[in-house]
C-alpha cells in the first residue's frame, strides 16, 4: 500500500537532483535536499528562532558593504544532490530577482540558528558540507538563558574544514568577511 503521494518519489534511482526542488511546488517550504534525498522541517520553528532570524538579517544588512545582500529563505546548490537552506545566508552576487539558490562561491557567510530539530545537520552535516564546498563563514547560533550565542568558523581552505574563530556574546566583532561590529545581544528582545 502506498501511503505517500506520487511527487514525493524520486523521478530517477539516483534520487532527487538539485534542479529538482525549483519544480516541486507541493513540497512545503524550507524544503532541502541531502545526499539526493528531500528533508522537510519537522517541527515548527519557536519565537525565538524567528526573532533571531530577522534581527540578524537586519543587523547584518545594516553592517554589510555596498553590494552585499542578506537574505533568509534561500538555498545553495552545493552539487547535484544537496541543496541546502541556511538559515541566513551572506552573498555579493548581483541581484536577480527571479533566483531560488546561489552557489558556494557567490556565498560569503552561511548562519544556521540552532533548534532542537536541525541542531544535528547544523553542527554535523551542513558544518562539513558548506566547507567542502569552500563557503568562507559559517556562524552557529545556539540559546544561552534566551540570548543568543555566535559560534563563528572560518574556512581552512587547506584542509576544506572549518576552524573555530571565536564564541560571541552580545557582540559580533569580527575584521571578516568584511570589518564588523554587531549586537546581537537584543535579538531575542
Amino acid at each position: 500500500m502506498n501511503d505517500l503521494p506520487d511527487w514525493m518519489y524520486a523521478p530517477r534511482v539516483e534520487g532527487w537532483f538539485a534542479e529538482d526542488l525549483d519544480n516541486l511546488p507541493q513540497a512545503p517550504p524550507h524544503t532541502e535536499l541531502l545526499h539526493g534525498a528531500l528533508v522537510f522541517r519537522l517541527a515548527r520553528e519557536r519565537s525565538w528562532h524567528s526573532r533571531v532570524v530577522a534581527w540578524l538579517v537586519a543587523v547584518l544588512e545594516g553592517a554589510a558593504p555596498v553590494g552585499v545582500r542578506v537574505e533568509n529563505s534561500m538555498t545553495v546548490t552545493l552539487d547535484t544532490w544537496n541543496r541546502l537552506e541556511p538559515d541566513v545566508l551572506v552573498s555579493d552576487a548581483a541581484f536577480d530577482p527571479d533566483r531560488t539558490w546561489y552557489t558556494p562561491a557567490e556565498v560569503l557567510l552561511a548562519v544556521e540558528v540552532l533548534s532542537p530539530e536541525s541542531e544535528g545537520r547544523d553542527r554535523g552535516v551542513k558544518f562539513r558540507k558548506y566547507a567542502e564546498a569552500g563557503i568562507p563563514h559559517y556562524w552557529i547560533v545556539e540559546e544561552e538563558d534566551g540570548r543568543p550565542v555566535v559560534h563563528v568558523y572560518e574556512l581552512e581552505r587547506t584542509l576544506s574544514a572549518y576552524a573555530p574563530a571565536g564564541i560571541f556574546r552580545g557582540r559580533v566583532e569580527r575584521p571578516v568577511p568584511w570589518p564588523m561590529s554587531i549586537d546581537v545581544g537584543c535579538a531575542a528582545d
